[in-house]
């Protein structure tokens, strides 16, 4: 049953709910909206148009949100700050009808009061010290206390109690009307007032987790002594108190007591203490609004929060499904998006795809021309062979016979030489991906392979020279590599070189350092590259050995290139001049150093 309290002013009269809560219906509305709007959001990600990415980015900036929130909210000084001025107001206000209680409504003896501040006169009684004024004050007069209590309390909306010396009550602003007398009736409470809604409801029980509200309940005394208030047992001892306390709504209500005093003397005690709800009105306003910054900042996050999602999830997805194109090989070549102008990890991304889809369709590429070279090396000796196969039954005498049985022979080792070099052609890029490369001294290196041909009578027609430069110290001559390959390719060059020298040629072979690179030189003495050959030399199975037809397959130059790029490096071919004369051929490789 909700109380009604009917006070009667001289601007007239008005019926208030005693401690009704403020501000209840804003923040309803606000958590109707908001629930309007999570439900809108929540059936806008079931339709699915936010890809996962963008759920959890989203997820994520307004988690971060909440989070901020609740500090702001918990932490939150303001209520703290409220409560300490209202209570220094309210002891001010105290201390002021107080001290008019105490001159215009309290009664002293017949016998003669001297203020003790005076002088004294000559002949006249001694003055009551403060006990025996205690003693023999008459009680406060409650009908001229009531106007005072009337026109001082009642405009600041607040409830004040008068006690006498003993703690019993002497007046209730709460029971005064205008021509002093006591109106107290009950009302059945509004409809509704006791189911506060579901969203208030929630509002509620999350202001009840905020720090603040462990605090005593508040108990009504009624015709009770005031003794039951601790504040009010300080101000009969001579000292203003103050209390916090909370009524069966959970709202907040601050009471400071005082000691009514003349001469010194306690002649009793005013109570007064805030509605409740006042100030929980002020901080659910406060609070409202850090909530409607919230909502503005929460649209702003989840706007903020799709767009960049959409600049990180939009780009993914298209590259993931160019990606799928590639994988699935409908499309001849299929085309990574360029992002590589956003300057990002999205543009890097991009960029490495399109490289690895590039290097991809390259490697195809090859493959499809490698596999075209071989069917075409391979059908040219199995033609030569097949006709010579042919040919034989044909044959009358020995010599013919001979002579086809040596091409026969021939074919075979012509075709069991193109089948192994392609197989190791075929297995070096696996062999090259699985291993790790290591440190390899080229100085080393070189004298190894060097020394290989000189020892061995290989180069017995030519002489292989070596010639390291005198001021790179031979610790800083080293590259990162696989020794295997790279000696490989410095034989395929000497022995390429021997293939062309003359009888008592020189192979010079070189080794320099220059800023961060090695530089490998091999020369020889012989007629040199034709110039519309020299890129072509590195090409499969292209050989320019016309009187050695057959002994070759042309892959050896196709090899070395392929492991001097995977080392890094370069390999160029050309000629050794003398003005316009050629002295010689001249291979050039390139690595990068390995410090």
């Amino acid at each position: 049953m909700a109380s009604l309290i009917e006070d009667e002013s001289e601007d007239g009269g008005r019926i208030e709910p005693a401690g009704a809560p403020h501000a209840a219906v804003p923040f309803a509305r606000l958590s109707a909206s908001a629930m309007r709007a999570l439900a809108a959001f929540r059936g806008f990600l079931a339709r699915g148009r936010f890809s996962s990415l963008t759920r959890r980015i989203v997820a994520f900036n307004v988690a971060a949100l909440f989070v901020l929130l609740t500090g702001i909210l918990y932490l939150n000084q303001f209520r703290e700050g409220l409560i300490d001025a209202r209570r220094q107001s309210l002891l001010t206000q105290a201390e002021i009808i107080a001290g008019a209680i105490a001159q215009g409504a309290t009664s002293t003896p017949d016998a003669q009061v001297i203020d003790p501040l005076s002088s004294s006169r000559i002949g006249a009684p001694p003055p009551l010290d403060a006990g025996d004024l205690a003693e023999k004050a008459l009680p406060i007069v409650p009908e001229n206390a009531a106007p005072i209590l009337r026109r001082l309390v009642l405009p600041t909306q607040t409830r004040a109690r008068l006690y006498d010396k003993d703690g019993w009550l002497i007046l209730d602003s709460r029971q005064l009307s205008a021509s002093g007398q006591v109106v107290a009736f009950e009302l059945p409470p509004p409809e509704g007032a006791e189911d506060p809604g579901f969203f208030q409801g929630i509002a509620d029980r999350i202001m009840s987790v905020l720090p603040g509200r462990d605090l005593e309940r508040f108990r009504e005394a009624g015709s009770q002594n005031g003794s039951m208030y601790a504040e009010v047992i300080g101000a009969l001892s001579g000292t203003p108190s103050s209390m916090e306390r909370v009524n069966d709504r959970g709202e907040l209500i601050v009471s400071v007591a005082v000691p009514i005093q003349r001469y010194r003397a306690v002649l009793g005690a005013l109570m007064l203490s805030t509605r409740g709800g006042d100030i929980d009105a002020i901080v659910r306003a406060e609070r409202f609004a850090i909530v409607q910054v919230f909502m503005v900042a929460l649209g702003v996050t989840i706007l903020l929060s799709v767009v960049l999602a959409g600049t990180i999830a939009e780009p993914v997805r298209r590259l993931a499904q160019a990606a799928e194109i590639v994988r699935r090989g409908k499309n001849a070549r299929a085309q990574i998006p360029d992002f590589t102008g956003r300057r990002d990890e999205i543009g890097e991304l991009s960029g490495s795809l399109r490289d690895m889809t590039n290097a991809l369709y390259s490697r195809i590429d090859a493959i499809e021309s490698f596999a075209a070279d071989v069917a075409h090396e391979l059908k040219n000796p199995l033609t030569s062979l097949r006709s010579a196969i042919e040919t034989f039954r044909l044959a009358k005498d020995d010599a013919a016979k001979e002579r086809l049985m040596q091409i026969i022979q021939d074919d075979v080792r012509r075709i069991d030489r193109l089948i192994s070099d392609i197989s190791n052609a075929s297995r070096l890029d696996a062999e090259l991906s699985r291993e790790e490369m290591e440190d390899v001294n080229i100085v080393t290196l070189l004298e190894t392979v060097c020394d290989l041909f000189t020892e061995t009578g290989v180069a017995s027609h030519a002489r292989v020279s070596l010639e390291i430069d005198p001021d790179a110290p031979r610790e800083r001559m080293k590259v990162k590599g696989f020794d295997m390959r790279l000696g490989q390719v410095l034989r395929n060059l000497i022995d390429n070189a021997l293939s062309f020298s003359p009888p008592r040629g020189v192979i010079r072979v070189s080794a320099a350092r220059g800023r961060g690179r090695i530089v490998i030189r091999v020369e020889d003495d012989g007629p040199g590259i034709p110039p519309d050959s020299v890129e072509r030399i590195f090409d499969r199975f292209h050989t320019d050995r016309p009187d050695s037809f057959g002994k070759h397959s042309g892959l050896g130059l196709a090899i070395s290139r392929q492991i001097v790029e995977v080392h890094g490096g370069t390999i160029r071919a050309g000629n050794r001049m003398d003005g316009d004369k050629i002295l010689g051929a001249s291979f050039t490789v390139d690595l990068p150093a390995a410090d």
